[in-house]
């Protein structure tokens, strides 16, 4: 039994500590904004944050989050932050089909907390490992750009 605290309240999964966090969030707790892609960290659509690091959820163990802070797509709009990216996201029209959304956004969050005015190729760099089969890379960058704007 794991207890995993997760957007603020702890969870107890009973489930083996390899299991990846993206099953306990899906299959255990029933929070399926955190989507699985490709199951090998290539896609990024599992990112959530871990200790506001964004972390890809379909390779990282339970046991390796034990005692840490895991915030989830359902939550990230609850920081000033994570509320700016998503109203930045429907501003620029961001999603097509949207099934990669919630990992980008959890990644241009955590870039935009950790960097607050990020240049063209730093974006890039932090939103590399996200991948959108739609193609809205230009809208994606634009979103952030204008969420680092609103919070200046």
């Amino acid at each position: 039994m794991a207890t995993l605290h997760i957007n603020g309240k702890d969870h107890a999964v009973d489930a083996d500590p390899s299991t990846p966090v993206l099953w306990a969030l899906r299959d255990t707790l029933g929070m399926t904004g955190t989507k699985f892609g490709c199951g090998q960290a290539l896609c990024g659509a599992c990112t959530v944050h871990v200790d506001g690091q964004a972390t890809r959820s379909c390779i990282t163990p339970i046991s390796a989050v034990d005692g840490r802070k895991i915030t989830t797509i359902e939550a990230v709009g609850s920081d000033r932050v994570g509320k700016a990216v998503q109203a930045a996201w429907v501003k620029h029209d961001v999603a097509q089909c949207g099934y990669c959304q919630s990992g980008q956004v959890m990644s241009a969050t955590a870039l935009l907390q950790g960097k607050k005015n990020p240049s063209d190729a730093e974006i890039d760099a932090a939103m590399a490992g996200n991948i959108c089969r739609c193609g809205t890379y230009a809208r994606i960058r634009a979103a952030i750009h204008d969420a680092a704007r609103s919070l200046a």
